[in-house]
């Protein structure tokens, strides 16, 4: 797989059935509502293969009064959002592929 400097990524708030489509460089730390999503590395597969982005994310949920807790840690894939897919009862974070 080709690295890439940067993931397309696509958040939902389940209560409000509000969604962002955002773009995050590796190494970026993006908030969005209560949840902290870090960008760790994100591959593709070379022009010649099968279509395929991952992405290496760690997201951390703060909620008021309370200590961080991470909610997820691994690899999401664009073409399998539910593979490996963050547990959450208000939110869902997946990859839509690598930027350059």
């Amino acid at each position: 797989m080709i690295e890439r400097p940067a993931a397309k990524l696509q958040w939902l708030d389940k209560v409000t059935a509000r969604t962002s489509t955002f773009t995050m460089k590796v190494g970026e730390t993006k908030a969005m509502s209560s949840l902290r999503i870090t960008l760790r590395a994100c591959r593709e597969n070379p022009p010649i293969e099968t279509p395929e982005s991952a992405a290496f994310l760690e997201v951390t949920e703060i909620k008021p009064g309370e200590q961080a807790e991470a909610v997820f840690s691994g690899w999401m894939f664009a073409s399998s959002p539910a593979l490996s897919a963050m547990e959450n009862p208000i939110y869902d974070v997946w990859v839509l592929g690598c930027e350059q």
